[in-house]
C-alpha cells in the first residue's frame, strides 16, 4: 500500500507539472497581449488560471498520498519540502487573487513552482523513509509549515518587485517619449501600485517567519538542549529576517521607495531560495535533512 500511494504521489506530481507548464504558457501570452488585445488577453488568463487551480489540486493530492505514504507530514527531506513548499506558494498565489486582482504573475509564480518541482523531482526525490529521531516532534508540523507559507508570501512579494522594477523602466521611458518593449506592461498597476502590493504581502510573510524563527529556537531547546547554536540554517534563517526586517524599517522610516525597496526584496528572496537550495544541500551541520 505505502508503494502504491508513493507511486501515485509521484504520477500525480508530474500531471500537476504538466498542467502547470501549460499555465505558464497562457499567463505568458496573457502578459504579451496585454497591450493591443485585451479581449484575447482576458481569455488566457482566465484559462491560465483555471488550470492553475486544476493543478494545484493535483499538487495537493501528491502532497497528501506522500504524507500516507510515509505516514507522516510530507515535509521531512529536501523533495518534500520542494514539493510543500511550492504548493504553498501557490496556494499563497490563489488565495489573495480573492482579495486583490494579481493573475498577471501567473507567469512568475507557476515559472518558479515549475523550476523548483523541476529541480525536486529529477535530481532531489528519495524514496519514503522514517524520520530521524530529533524530526519526531510537533514542531516539525508548526515550524516547517509555517516556514514554507511564509516563503509563499514572499514568493509573490518577489514577483510584483520583478515587475515593478520593469514597470518603472516602462514608465520613464514612456515619458522621455523613448521606445520600449515593455508596453505589455501599460494595462497592468503602475509601479507604486506593485510596489504597495509587494509591501502588504511581504510584511505577511516577515511576521509568519518571525514565528519560525522564534519556533525553530524552540524546537531547538527541546532536542539539542540550547536556543541557539550558530548552525548554518540557524544562522541563513536569522539572515533572512534581518533582511526582511530592513526592508521593512528602509521602506517604512526612512522612505526607501522604488528601485531601492525592489531591489531589497529580491534580496531578501534570493537569500530564501539560497537557504532552501545550497544551505540544505551543501553545508553541513543539525539541520541536514536534505535526504540525499
Amino acid at each position: 500500500m505505502t508503494d502504491a500511494l508513493s507511486q501515485y504521489s509521484v504520477l500525480s506530481l508530474y500531471s500537476a507539472m504538466a498542467v502547470y507548464a501549460i499555465a505558464f504558457v497562457l499567463f505568458t501570452i496573457d502578459l504579451a497581449t496585454k497591450a493591443s488585445e485585451g479581449r484575447v488577453s482576458a481569455k488566457f488568463s482566465r484559462i491560465a488560471f483555471a488550470l492553475t487551480w486544476v493543478a494545484f489540486a493535483l499538487q495537493l493530492a501528491a502532497t497528501v498520498m506522500r504524507g500516507f505514504a510515509a505516514s507522516r507530514v510530507p515535509w521531512a527531506n529536501m523533495y518534500e519540502f520542494a514539493m510543500t513548499g511550492t504548493l504553498m506558494i501557490t496556494a499563497v498565489f490563489l488565495l489573495t487573487n480573492l482579495k486583490w486582482n494579481l493573475r498577471f504573475l501567473g507567469a512568475f509564480i507557476t515559472g518558479i513552482v515549475l523550476i523548483l518541482l523541476g529541480l525536486a523531482a529529477t535530481r532531489y526525490y528519495v524514496e519514503v523513509v522514517p524520520l530521524q529521531p530529533a524530526l519526531q516532534s510537533y514542531w516539525l508540523v508548526i515550524h516547517v509549515f509555517v516556514a514554507t507559507l511564509a516563503t509563499g508570501f514572499f514568493a509573490l512579494g518577489f514577483s510584483l518587485s520583478v515587475l515593478q522594477l520593469m514597470q518603472q523602466r516602462r514608465e520613464v521611458a514612456v515619458v522621455n517619449g523613448t521606445k520600449t518593449r515593455l508596453t505589455s506592461l501599460g494595462r497592468l498597476p503602475d509601479a507604486v501600485a506593485l510596489e504597495n502590493f509587494a509591501y502588504r504581502l511581504i510584511i505577511i510573510g516577515f511576521i509568519l517567519w518571525t514565528f519560525t524563527l522564534i519556533a525553530g529556537a524552540i524546537w531547538a531547546d527541546k532536542a539539542w538542549g540550547r536556543y541557539w547554536g550558530w548552525d548554518t540554517k540557524e544562522v541563513w534563517t536569522f539572515i533572512i529576517w534581518v533582511l526582511y526586517a530592513g526592508y521593512i524599517h528602509a521602506r517604512a522610516t526612512r522612505g526607501w521607495r522604488g528601485t531601492r525597496s525592489a531591489v531589497l526584496a529580491l534580496i531578501g528572496f534570493g537569500a530564501v531560495m539560497f537557504n532552501f537550495t545550497v544551505v540544505n544541500i551543501f553545508f553541513k551541520g543539525l539541520h541536514a535533512y536534505s535526504g540525499l
